[in-house]
């Protein structure tokens, strides 16, 4: 996947939306020699990201858009802190600024929820990983989003990792069969996971040796018995009713990842804003 190409797409599709056959309110307000300049400014505590994201967008309208920048992705920002100030052609940032914000907002609330968890469970060596549950057409943004909160992606869609969840297992007709299944395909450099629900399926996903198990809704205690059970031969992954407060006590059950998929599907936006404090007629 070329990374740049599709985060370019997402945002002039993001604007086509917005815009559409012209931003009527700016055209009609707005000599088009304006030059406006504008500061981002923090109107909450938490974790940047989407930066490089929202400064794309202001240049996708005015390539001459020029940007200082006051913090980089993954800083912490306080409430009232100035983030960037952008200066360009008046039309071209009042058209881009509430796609750009929308983009910045939502990657910093996954950045800053992110990092909250990370924070929770420092010192005991599990990974905080988030899952697919994604907004549909923005998974590539919301899993940067994550690696900026200090967060670790898991597979980024069905095609770069086999997990062999409960309804494969249940088509199948077992863990092994789905396994063996997957093994005649001769899947050359593809991580195998498997899902299990108990420690007898436990047991039997490590007889095969995948390369990881998914500890489903386990737990404390279950989770427990599955690390001592595993001994570090397979890596383990908790997932299931992840929060704040369990977290911890996940975390020192010894699995190597948590993954959670509020981190993505419920997300609630940092509070941004952009606003215009220079203007200059050329």
């Amino acid at each position: 996947m070329n990374f740049q190409r599709t985060i370019r797409a997402i945002i002039r599709r993001a604007l086509d939306e917005d815009i559409g056959s012209g931003d009527l309110t700016s055209l009609c307000t707005i000599p088009p020699s304006l030059i406006l300049t504008g500061d981002l400014i923090a109107k909450s505590d938490g974790v940047i990201a989407g930066l490089n994201v929202a400064y794309e967008t202001f240049k996708m309208l005015d390539r001459h858009v020029h940007v200082k920048s006051y913090a980089k992705e993954g800083n912490r920002i306080k409430k009232g802190q100035r983030i960037a100030t952008i200066t360009g052609k008046g039309r071209a940032l009042l058209s881009a600024e509430r796609t750009a914000l929308n983009f910045l907002q939502r990657m910093s609330g996954i950045a800053t929820l992110t990092r909250t968890y990370v924070d929770a469970v420092k010192g005991t060596g599990a990974q905080i990983m988030d899952t697919r549950k994604t907004a549909p057409g923005l998974r590539i943004l919301d899993k940067l989003a994550v690696q900026y909160g200090g967060g670790v992606n898991h597979r980024f869609g069905l095609y770069d990792m086999v997990l062999i969840k409960d309804n494969h297992i249940a088509a199948a007709g077992g863990i092994t069969q789905a396994v063996t299944q997957v093994w005649s395909k001769n899947l050359k450099n593809v991580a195998i996971e498997v899902e299990v629900r108990t420690l007898d399926e436990l047991r039997e996903a490590i007889s095969l040796k995948v390369d990881r198990i998914m500890l489903d809704n386990m737990d404390i205690p279950t989770l427990r018995k599955a690390v001592e059970i595993t001994a570090g031969r397979i890596p383990l992954e908790a997932s299931g009713n992840v929060s704040l407060e369990t977290v911890v006590e996940i975390a020192q059950t010894g699995v190597d990842m948590i993954s959670i998929g509020a981190l993505t599907h419920s997300v609630k936006a940092l509070d941004l804003s952009f606003t215009i404090r220079k203007r200059t007629q050329l």
